[in-house]
C-alpha cells in the first residue's frame, strides 16, 4: 500500500475533471498533529496560474475529488492548503491487508535490469575502512531493488590490474622459489605489498624484473598469469571473509575486475577514433569536453590512452559501460565510490552517451558518498596514522559489544554472547554509517553507534526483541496470532502506528530511486519510536484491557516486529528473538 500514491491518483482524478489536468498533484506527508494525515498543497500554484483565490480553488478541488472511502474528514486550511485526515478503519483494513501478504503490502515494481558497481576493493592489498561505505551502502540499495521485483546484476569492480602487479608478481615468484606456498605468502597482503614496494625501491635489478613482468603479464605470458591467478585467488578469499563477517551478499561470481574488460580496450580506442571523438594530442588519445568547460572556456580534457599506448581508468570504465549495456542489458547502473571520483564519472558517461555506447533511454548513477572520520574530524586512521583493516575494525567492534553484553547480561550462555555480540557489533557499524546522508562526511563514534538510545542498531534490534517478549509473555508462539479477528483503531496512538506502518512502500521506493539506505533508518528509527508511545499509552497484556482490544494490538505488534524484522535486513542486519 502507497497512500501518497493513493491520494496522488485521486487529487489527478479531480483535476482532470475541472480540466486543470496538467497541473502539479503535490500530496505531502502530515507534519503537524490535527492538521491532517496527508496535505494537498497544489491550489496556490493553479490560482496564480489562474488569477483566482487560493482558497475558491481549493473548495473547487475539494468538492470533485472522491476520497469518501479513505477520508473521514476534508478541510481548507491557511491559504489554500487541503488537508487529509484518513479514516481509521480504513487504515485498519490496509494493515489487515499488508499484515496478511508476505511482502507485508508492498508490491511489486515494474521489472527494471539493473548493475550495481559496489564494493571494488584493491586486490593488491587487504580491505580497509574506505571500502566499507561502498559495501554496504550499495549492498543495502542492491537489496531493496530485488526486493521490490527488479533483476539486479552485481558487480564487484576489483582492481587487479596495472603495473603495481609486475612489482606483486616478481616478488611472489621469488617467495615461491624459496618453496613458499602462495597463500602462506599472501596471508598478509599488507605486509607482503610493503616487502615488495621496499625491494622495488631500493634492490637493484627488482624495478626491471617487475617492468619486465608487467610486459609479460599484458602479452599473456603463461607462467605470469598463472602467478597472476594465483594472487587474485588468495586476495578474494581475504575480500570474502570480509563480506561474510559484514553480512553483504557480494561472492566471488560477482567479481568483474579491470582485467576482465582488456580485450576490449583497443576496440573502445578504435571506436572513439572512428567516431571522431578522441582526438591526438602529444601522442595521446584526448576528449575534450565543451560541456564541462572551466571559467575561462576551456573544455574538460579526459585521456583514454596513454601516449606510450597504455589505457587507464577512464578506458576501463567505457569499456564496462559497454559491456553493461550489451550484454547484460542494462536499464540503470549504479556505481558507488567516494565523492572524490564524481568528476571522473561524469565525464566517463557524457564521452560514453557520445559514443552510442548505452542506450538513451538508460539511467547512469554516480553514487558519490562522503568520508568516515575520526572525531578529531580528519580521515579515520590508527592512531599511529596508517589505514584501519576493515576486518580489524570488525573485530573490534565484535570486541566491544561483547563487554557490552556481559555489563548487561552477565550470566549469559557462551554460544549466546559469541551470536549476541556479533550481530550487536557488526548492526552497530552498519547501521551508523547507513543511517547518514550517503552524500555527507560522519563521525565514526563507538560510544554512540552501540547505544541502546537513539538511531542506532542495537535500539532497533531492543525493539524488535522487545515485541517479541511480549508475545512470550502472552503465551503465543512466534507467527501464530490469529489474523482473523477484527483489528480496531480507536486511539490516538494506535492511528499514528498504523499510518507508520502503511508507509513502508514510500521509503523502500525513495531508497531504490535515490540510492539512500537512511532513508530507511529513518523510518524505521521513527517506527520503533512510535511503536514505544503506543505500547505505553495503549496497554496490551494489563488486566482490564477487553480481549478483543488485546488481540487487536497485538495484531498492530506483530506487524511492527514484521516490518522492523524486513527493513533491518533489507539493511543486511540481524535480529534476535531475546536480548
Amino acid at each position: 500500500m502507497n497512500i501518497q500514491a493513493l491520494l496522488v491518483e485521486r487529487f489527478k482524478q479531480a483535476l482532470t475533471e475541472l480540466s486543470w489536468a496538467d497541473a502539479p498533484v503535490p500530496v505531502a506527508k502530515g507534519n503537524r498533529p490535527g492538521f491532517g494525515d496527508y496535505q494537498f498543497n497544489g491550489a496556490m500554484a493553479l490560482a496564480k496560474k489562474l488569477k483566482q483565490n487560493p482558497r475558491d480553488i481549493a473548495a473547487t478541488i475539494l468538492d470533485a475529488v472522491k476520497l469518501d472511502d479513505v477520508a473521514e474528514k476534508l478541510e481548507i486550511a491557511g491559504p489554500g492548503f487541503i488537508n487529509i485526515h484518513l479514516k481509521p478503519q480504513w487504515l485498519a483494513t490496509q494493515i489487515k491487508l499488508a499484515a496478511s501478504n508476505e511482502r507485508l503490502g508492498v508490491d511489486i515494481q515494474s521489472k527494471q535490469t539493473v548493475v550495481v558497481d559496489y564494493s571494488a576493493p584493491n586486490l593488491a592489498k587487504e580491505m580497509h575502512v574506505g571500502h566499507l561505505r561502498s559495501t554496504i551502502i550499495g549492498d543495502a540499495v542492491v537489496k531493496c531493488l530485488e526486493f521490490l521485483g527488479h533483476e539486479v546484476k552485481r558487480q564487484n569492480h576489483m582492481g587487479d590490474w596495472g603495473t603495481q602487479f609486475g612489482m606483486l608478481l616478481a616478488h611472489l615468484q621469488d617467495k615461491l622459489l624459496q618453496n613458499e606456498v602462495a597463500e602462506t605468502a599472501l596471508s598478509d597482503l599488507e605486509n607482503f605489498y610493503r616487502e615488495a614496494k621496499v625491494r622495488f625501491d631500493s634492490e637493484e635489478g627488482f624495478a626491471d624484473k617487475s617492468r619486465e613482468y608487467v610486459v609479460r603479464l599484458q602479452g599473456g605470458d603463461g607462467e605470469c598469469l598463472s602467478l597472476w591467478q594465483n594472487f587474485i585467488d588468495v586476495s578474494i578469499s581475504h575480500s570474502e571473509e570480509v563480506y561474510e563477517k559484514l553480512n553483504v551478499t557480494l561472492t566471488r561470481e560477482h567479481v568483474m575486475g579491470e582485467s576482465a574488460y582488456n580485450k576490449d580496450l583497443a576496440n573502445v580506442i578504435t571506436e572513439l577514433k572512428e567516431k571522431g571523438i578522441s582526438v591526438e594530442d602529444q601522442g595521446a588519445q584526448v576528449v575534450f569536453i565543451p560541456e564541462l568547460a572551466d571559467k575561462k572556456g576551456n573544455p574538460a580534457v579526459y585521456i583514454v590512452q596513454k601516449s606510450g599506448g597504455g589505457y587507464l581508468y577512464a578506458t576501463t570504465d567505457l569499456a564496462a559501460i559497454r559491456y553493461r549495456s550489451n550484454v547484460l542489458n542494462a536499464n540503470r547502473t549504479l556505481i558507488f565510490t567516494d565523492a572524490r571520483q564524481a568528476l571522473h564519472f561524469k565525464q566517463t558517461e557524457i564521452v560514453a552517451r557520445k559514443a552510442g555506447f548505452m542506450n538513451e533511454q538508460e539511467q547512469y548513477q554516480h553514487c558519490p558518498f562522503g568520508m568516515m572520520l575520526g572525531k578529531d574530524n580528519k580521515p579515520f586512521k590508527t592512531r599511529t596514522g596508517g589505514t584501519v583493516k576493515l576486518v580489524d575494525l570488525l573485530d573490534e567492534a565484535i570486541e566491544r559489544a561483547n563487554k557490552l553484553v556481559l555489563t548487561r547480561s552477565p550470566d549469559i550462555e557462551p554460544t549466546a554472547l559469541k551470536e549476541m555480540s556479533h550481530k550487536l557489533g557488526i548492526g552497530a557499524v552498519k547501521y551508523a554509517d547507513l543511517s547518514k546522508n550517503r552524500t555527507t562526511d560522519y563521525v565514526f563514534d563507538w560510544d554512540s553507534m552501540l547505544s541502546f538510545e537513539g538511531n542506532t542498531a542495537p535500539y532497533l534490534q531492543y525493539a524488535y526483541t522487545r515485541i517479541q517478549s511480549i508475545f512470550t509473555k502472552a503465551g503465543i508462539a512466534k507467527g501464530k496470532l490469529a489474523t482473523d479477528n477484527e483489528l480496531v483503531i480507536t486511539e490516538d496512538a494506535e492511528k499514528a502506528l498504523a499510518l507508520q506502518l502503511l508507509q513502508l512502500t514510500d521509503a523502500l521506493q525513495i531508497l531504490a530511486k535515490e540510492a539512500t539506505p537512511h532513508v530507511l533508518c529513518t523510518y524505521l528509527y521513527e517506527l520503533a519510536s512510535i511503536f514505544m508511545r503506543f505500547y505505553e499509552a495503549c496497554p496490551i497484556l494489563k488486566e482490564g484491557v477487553s480481549g478483543s482490544a488485546k488481540q487487536s494490538r497485538l495484531m498492530l505488534a506483530q506487524h511492527t516486529a514484521n516490518v522492523l524484522s524486513l527493513g533491518l535486513d533489507l539493511l543486511g542486519i540481524e535480529t534476535m528473538q531475546s536480548m
